[in-house]
């Protein structure tokens, strides 16, 4: 699983548009992307940082929606928004765990089912 991070500065007074925003067009719209598996938002109000966070089967479905211009797409819709450009990094996720009954009403998003490789026995 790949996982491409957003760093976002936020105007304070945008905060929750920008959330409003994620919860009402970002998922929808990267949920018809191949390979989504999930997302976050993470917000820190009083210093209007955020951070977005997208998971992707692989890693190149991650690059494939930035080669069709969805990325893009998604972030210029929060241009009136930004405080300052928005800082972009992937990464190999390597432990992922998610319990959702408590998530926050939007959130809600299924963790998706890894393939595990037989463990390996001790002689």
């Amino acid at each position: 699983m790949f996982a491409r991070m957003t760093t976002l500065h936020i105007k304070p007074e945008f905060i929750q548009d920008a959330i409003r925003l994620f919860r009402r067009n970002v998922i929808p719209s990267a949920r018809k992307q191949k390979g989504f598996r999930g997302a976050c938002l993470l917000i820190d109000r009083p210093d209007g940082k955020g951070i977005a966070v997208t998971f992707w089967r692989t890693e190149k479905d991650a690059r494939s929606n930035e080669e069709n211009r969805y990325y893009q797409e998604q972030l210029v819709k929060f241009l009136t928004f930004f405080a300052a450009p928005p800082i972009r990094e992937g990464f190999t996720v390597e432990i992922y765990g998610l319990e959702t009954p408590g998530a926050p009403r939007a959130a809600k998003i299924k963790a998706p089912r890894t393939k595990r490789a037989p463990a390996k026995r001790s002689k």
